[in-house]
């Protein structure tokens, strides 16, 4: 293990994806590191989020080594797999030879993928600390910053290290320690709300997406038992307003099929769509990623991804910097995660406005409903020549 006369090289603020996957990877070059997370091991390893990685995804874990922590979870390289509903019609997406990969992506329950990410870190020797509470990210602008919490046992602790990483998601703390006249932000608010429903049902097919004139709607796996709803509502609606009976009334109206099995909700939440980026992503010795730099339309299922990519060019920075003593990739950071979070957040918008806008025209009328509509034609399989497109 590499040492710098420090307690660790990095202290990694968040046991999420990011974190995680950042702490792997440095464990697998020798980099000293320390994961501190706020909740208990047992919260961490069942609470529920997304569960898609794309190809790239995919690719990265397995180049560092840990391609096991989602083994059994391929859903192929394309969108072929995965249903799209347009008033009760299924459609097929248009297939594209040229974009052929070798790698799938993986339909992974994040909780399912965080826990594994927990058993391989821990089982090689990783420094994982769960229920650290006050967490303190201080000096980040100097040489020599500093990390302070207070232990499950109320000991406060103050670890040395070269480089804080802030992981800790949206709510999280370590962004805060960034000046607020240096960081910036720019947000886009679509202008309507997903309601995000936890059910006991497996999900068969594991993903089907529906655009109908009620509006969007989804049933994504999220594990062997267990799916999530997506249904587009007001900013205006509550879940007052969503009693059981209505949100399965709704997917059956929005898919134009019967919805089988029907089985118990367990959680119930208005989630806004909107895509946030700050600017810039690194101060000092402190690096933000995953949802701590930016959120990214869950439309796109590509918050998983982003963060993988912003742990695999860090791990490559830090990396870099003990190993030959080259700062350029740490100089970078943010500009490379930033180039790529905007790429993915233009495609994010373009899929989100056209999945959305296609169906209920209360939220943005008629005429973009039809241009929403021939930009998705573009995406699928052509009708029959004697079934046009509605």
């Amino acid at each position: 293990m590499t040492r710098t006369g420090k307690d660790t090289t990095v202290v990694i603020v968040g046991g999420g994806v990011a974190g995680l996957a950042l702490g792997n990877f440095l464990l697998r070059r020798g980099i000293g590191c320390i994961v501190l997370e706020k909740h208990s091991r047992e919260y961490v390893e069942q609470r529920q989020r997304a569960g898609s990685l794309d190809a790239d995804g995919v690719r990265v874990l397995h180049e560092w080594g840990v391609g096991e922590v989602v083994e059994g979870y391929s859903h192929g390289s394309s969108d072929a797999g995965l249903p799209l509903l347009i008033d009760g019609e299924k459609r097929e997406w248009r297939m594209d030879s040229d974009d052929a990969d070798d790698v799938d992506g993986a339909y992974c329950p994040q909780q399912i993928l965080v826990r594994n990410l927990i058993k391989v870190f821990l089982r090689d020797g990783g420094d994982l600390r769960f229920e650290a509470e006050d967490v303190s990210p201080q000096d980040i602008d100097t040489e020599h910053p500093l990390v302070r919490y207070r232990d499950a046992a109320g000991s406060t602790k103050t670890l040395s290290c070269d480089f804080v990483a802030g992981s800790d998601g949206y709510h999280g703390v370590s962004r805060t320690a960034v000046p607020a006249d240096i960081l910036t932000c720019a947000t886009h608010e679509f202008g309507y709300a997903w309601l995000t429903v936890m059910t006991e049902v497996p999900a068969d097919p594991l993903a089907v997406l529906a655009v109908h004139s009620r509006g969007f709607a989804a049933q994504i796996t999220r594990g062997p038992n267990a799916s999530r709803l997506y249904l587009q509502c007001p900013l205006t609606d509550t879940v007052e307003q969503w009693p059981d009976e209505r949100i399965w009334s709704e997917l059956e109206a929005r898919f134009g099929r019967p919805v089988a099995p029907k089985g118990p909700i367990t959680s119930k939440q208005v989630v806004p769509l909107r895509g946030v980026v700050f600017s810039p992503m690194s101060h000092g010795r402190l690096y933000l990623l995953g949802d701590a730099a930016h959120l990214i339309s869950p439309m796109s299922a590509q918050g998983m991804s982003l963060a993988l990519h912003d742990a695999e060019v860090l791990a490559r920075a830090v990396i870099q910097w003990v190993e030959k003593h080259d700062s350029t990739l740490l100089e970078s950071y943010s500009d490379t995660c930033l180039n790529h979070t905007w790429e993915r957040q233009a495609s994010a918008v373009q899929m989100t406005e056209t999945m959305h806008d296609s169906g209920d025209t209360s939220y943005e009328g008629e005429f973009r409903k039809q241009i929403a509509r021939k930009n998705l034609e573009t995406m699928l399989e052509p009708l029959p020549a004697n079934r046009p497109s509605r």
